[in-house]
């Protein structure tokens, strides 16, 4: 079993300590398994007659359990342990696959779903892990490394899909299920446990209580109103990309697919290579103003691209916006949270901020089913420009409240609300 480790004992300027490089491979190999599952849910719940509500209803459940369990597990790992949490919940994501390969009917689908999104609350948990192994000094570049095992996850995940689904449709959920097994293993016997962290546990709240004491502290309140505008924004463009390139571009799924992981590499270099050295030169909150402004930009001008209007090459650009904005301003506002957070409550306060992503994931696609659809149920060239403006709105606030925080960072210093 592995040994107990704390960043303290750690010199100050080393960055990639074996703790770190496990949680990333620990992270890696569980969102793999996840991006396996993603491509493949809407036609495997058709096998069972599944209406488009449905699908809708699967994709939200999921979002809808994370919003709920996030906080929870990030709670119990600051009180029992990162290690622990992740081992349970790895475990749990296992199971939920299982249900799906081996689903006979609706609602089996809908239990695998639901299941793997309570397990799937644990990001909260291992970007409290990087916290905890990272000084103050590379705790940004920490969360550009989360970042870019979520792009590398979602560019294997979806490929790995591909390929299994030859062999039948319940062979890549089986596959994820074994992945994920086979992950929680791993992590048991190498994934060492960090610092444990002082608290009160005789004022631990309720979970509203808890969120409500959170977002007292200013600072922290307006970091998780910019995240929940970017996650929503990001989820709208992101649901309606596919309609987006088959009525501009005729792009059935293989060539869309591959322009999604095309986002994915960028946004992995870029989360990986580039946002550590940016944000120790710049500073996170000037990476948040500028990703939500090339966001902003791309959303308003990708729906004028087209076949016969700039072509691929002006799609490969439009779209590298994207992956640049949110590769940006998405690991810059995570590491403000963790920054503006006591060391005891780290876990607590990454599964507020998960929980606000998850609930953004939750309204945003539901927001863009309605806004995609004309009065024939149809996707056409209106619906999608007020589809891809309305995100463009939505970031548009997210920029003006990015600018908000840097003046407020600049004529502010009282200390913050303990959360």
């Amino acid at each position: 079993m592995a040994e107990p480790t704390d960043p303290a004992n750690t010199p100050e300027d080393k960055f990639l300590t074996r703790p770190l490089m496990i949680i990333f491979l620990t992270i890696f190999i569980d969102l793999v398994g996840f991006g396996i599952v993603i491509p493949l849910l809407t036609f495997y719940a058709e096998e069972f007659r599944a209406t488009p509500f449905d699908i809708g209803l699967l994709v939200s459940s999921y979002s809808l359990m994370q919003f709920i369990f996030s906080p929870l597990w990030g709670s119990l790992s600051d009180r029992f342990g990162r290690r622990p949490i992740l081992f349970f919940t790895i475990l749990g994501s296992a199971a939920g696959s299982l249900i799906l390969g081996l689903a006979g009917s609706l609602l089996m689908v809908y239990a695998g779903r639901i299941l793997a999104g309570i397990m799937g609350g644990n990001l909260s948990t291992a970007q409290a892990y990087i916290a905890d192994v990272t000084s103050k000094k590379n705790r940004a570049k920490g969360m550009g490394l989360f970042g870019m095992a979520f792009g590398l996850g979602f560019i294997l995940g979806p490929a790995l899909a591909g390929v299994l689904s030859k062999f039948g449709m319940r062979v890549p959920f089986l596959f994820a299920a074994g992945l994920s097994f086979a992950n929680a293993i791993l992590l048991y016997f190498i994934l060492p446990e960090p610092r444990k962290h002082a608290e009160n546990l005789s004022e631990r709240k309720g979970r509203i209580a808890e969120l409500f004491g959170a977002l007292r502290s200013p600072r922290f309140a307006i970091v998780t109103l910019e995240y929940f505008l970017l996650v929503t924004a990001f989820s709208i463009m992101t649901t309606a990309f596919a309609y987006y390139t088959m009525v501009k571009f005729g792009y059935d799924a293989e060539r869309t697919g591959y322009l999604l992981a095309y986002v994915g590499f960028l946004a992995a270099v870029m989360q990986g290579a580039v946002f550590g050295k940016l944000s120790a030169r710049f500073g996170e909150a000037p990476l948040v103003t500028f990703g939500s402004f090339a966001l902003v930009v791309s959303l308003v001008l990708v729906p004028f691209i087209g076949r016969n209007s700039g072509g691929l090459t002006a799609l490969l650009v439009g779209i590298a916006a994207f992956a640049l904005g949110n590769s940006l301003a998405s690991p810059a506002l995570t590491s403000l949270a963790s920054k503006i957070t006591d060391e005891a409550s780290q876990g607590r306060s990454l599964g507020i901020l998960q929980s606000a992503a998850s609930l953004a994931r939750v309204f945003g696609p539901l927001l863009c089913g309605v806004l995609l659809n004309n009065a024939y149920d149809q996707v056409d060239d209106s619906t999608l420009f007020r589809t891809f403006w309305t995100a463009a709105a939505i970031m548009l606030a997210a920029f003006m409240t990015a600018i908000y925080y840097s003046r407020f960072l600049k004529k502010t210093a009282d200390e913050e609300v303990p959360i």
